[in-house]
């Protein structure tokens, strides 16, 4: 869903990601867990609010 929107992965610490878009630098995303979790109602709302 974040690529699709543009947003570059990078690299945090534990099972956290990272994702920046070139548009919006100053509103990084953080999203907790790994790849196939599933997300929390809430950060599911943050990232459709970006």
């Amino acid at each position: 869903m974040l690529t699709k929107a543009g947003f570059i992965y990078r690299p945090a610490k534990g099972s956290h990601s990272f994702w920046t878009h070139p548009l919006i630098p100053d509103e990084p995303v953080t999203i907790a867990g790994g790849d196939g979790d599933d997300a929390p109602k809430y950060l599911e709302k943050q990232v459709n609010n970006v």
